[in-house]
């Protein structure tokens, strides 16, 4: 600020006004004379209606657009500052005044600066993950999964058939309406944990310890996935539970050695079960088909034997019409014919003119027979 007080006052006696008090004296009379009567601190009454002021100089301030131009840059400031980015997987909640406003979508948009407006910005598409009977600590470099901590007070529950036993579980699930999930619950980590141990409490309470420990598990994560669903919608948590999965299961330290025992004779029973049935898998088969090429046989058998019976009987029927024509030489040519069908079945044949024939006896063995045919076949001859 330029403020050169000598040349003020040189300027004034040029102009005829009475030189002004001196610097190094002061006149408290003027402080306690009445507004009206005070003089002009330059010397002289102003006239009526004039400004007294109106002679000052104005002040030179050369920091003054600089402070401008501050304050525009601040300003611009705090308006880009409402620009926001939203990921892909996440949306936009604005709020205004505290207020919900609207939902934004992945993408650049803008939203006036705060207080006015405020953005939060869930991840919608992330899994997130709640534990329930224990806790992961961290990860082991020796194992791939990490070291967890037991929650007794959350695992202990109570059967169907009043026993009790320890069960951990995780629940995954997933943000489905960012504006209930921020709006209409304060902890939803602690909710879901919460609504997850009640909901599992309830489907072990109507399952046995048996089911509950072997083959029930797959029945009881369902059940337990949809009775958490119905919890949280009645809260208006605006959470998706994607599925709960037991990690484990199993009773009491106490009687953990009986529980073994039973399981492994349920497991000598199934490996038994499963033996058994394929065995008959691989014997039923092969009985069928032997039965069935059995049947084949039987029926080809009688329909051979059928057969052959039918010619048999037709040849007999023309060999009677033959027979009552010339009956010696039927019966002769019959003996023939069977003749020669013996000798065509014998492995070794013997021919004898009639002088051996007198001098040899021929006989046959069979068993049971202590005397030889041969001769009475002869004799018969």
């Amino acid at each position: 600020m330029n403020w050169d007080w000598d040349k003020l006052q040189e300027k004034r006696q040029r102009q005829g006004n009475t030189p002004p008090p001196p610097q190094d004296d002061f006149d408290d009379s003027e402080i306690n004379e009445p507004p009206r009567a005070r003089r002009s601190p330059f010397g002289g009454r102003p006239p009526e209606g004039e400004n007294p002021f109106a002679k000052i100089p104005r002040m030179n301030l050369p920091g003054g657009k600089v402070f401008l131009l501050v304050a525009l840059a601040v300003v611009g400031l705090w308006l880009l500052s409402g620009i926001y980015i939203v990921n892909p997987d996440e949306q936009g909640v604005v709020l205004r005044f505290g207020k919900y406003n609207r939902t934004e979508g992945p993408g650049p948009h803008y939203a006036w600066p705060v207080p006015i407006e405020s953005v939060y910005k869930p991840q919608v598409t992330q899994i997130l993950r709640s534990e329930v009977g224990f806790r992961s600590v961290g990860q082991s470099a020796t194992f791939q999964q990490g070291q967890v901590r037991t929650i007794p007070e959350e695992a202990s529950m109570l059967t169907g058939d009043e026993n009790i036993v320890n069960v951990q579980f995780s629940v995954q699930y997933k943000i489905s309406d960012p504006v209930q999930y921020l709006f209409n619950v304060s902890a939803p980590t602690a909710l879901v944990r919460n609504a997850a141990e009640a909901a599992m409490r309830e489907v072990i309470g109507n399952s046995e310890i048996d089911s509950a420990i072997t083959d029930g598990k797959l029945k009881i994560q369902n059940e337990a996935t949809l009775l958490l669903q119905t919890i949280l919608d009645r809260y208006g948590a605006g959470i998706q539970v994607i599925a709960a999965q037991l990690q484990d299961v199993h009773p009491p330290q106490e009687v953990i050695d009986a529980f073994k025992d039973v399981a492994s004779a349920r497991e000598d029973k199934s490996r038994i079960i499963n033996e058994a049935e394929a065995y008959r898998n691989e014997l039923l088969p092969r009985a069928r088909g032997q039965a069935a090429a059995l049947q084949n046989q039987a029926e080809a058998y009688s329909a051979t034997r059928v057969r052959t019976a039918e010619g048999d009987a037709a040849r007999f029927d023309v060999l009677r019409v033959e027979y009552e024509k010339a009956p010696k030489v039927t019966e002769q040519r019959l003996y023939y014919e069977m003749v020669e069908d013996v000798l065509s079945q014998a492995d070794e044949k013997v021919v004898m003119d009639g002088s051996a024939a007198s001098r040899a006896l021929p006989y046959l063995t069979l068993p049971g027979l202590s005397a030889p045919a041969a001769p009475r076949l002869l004799e018969k001859k």
